[in-house]
């Protein structure tokens, strides 16, 4: 009777050739997609209670008007909450307000010191 399947390789050759076909799909892996300098774990300790983290190879600059931009919207956010509510909680938002507009002026401060030709309020 004919046997229509081949017999299995023998063990030592079926090892050298998985071991081929492994270097090779090794070889592979790392053309294609190369390992980047973002993949090294020493650079990614963080402390153990932080959720997030600034990318430390980020500007001044770029920061700095993030950091702008978020205490606009959070001005925004305690403005409205503010004509929400009555007396009481309302004076507790306003001055809420007022850190967050002081804290931006700070921030504005430093963005003229980082950059002045680049802050159109100083020109």
């Amino acid at each position: 009777m004919y046997k229509v399947t081949p017999n299995p390789p023998h063990a030592s050759n079926a090892e050298s050739t998985d071991a081929k076909l492994h270097a090779a799909a090794q070889r592979a892996i790392h053309h294609y997609l190369p390992p980047s300098d973002d993949q090294d774990p020493a650079k990614h300790q963080h402390p153990p209670g932080n959720l997030f983290s600034v990318s430390p190879n980020i500007d001044t600059e770029t920061l700095l008007a993030n950091a702008a931009e978020n205490l606009d919207s959070a001005n925004q956010m305690a403005a409205t909450l503010a004509f929400d509510l009555e007396d009481p909680h309302r004076a507790i938002i306003l001055g809420i307000q007022q850190l967050i507009d002081l804290s931006a002026l700070l921030v504005a401060r430093a963005q003229e010191q980082v950059a002045p030709a680049a802050n159109p309020a100083t020109a």
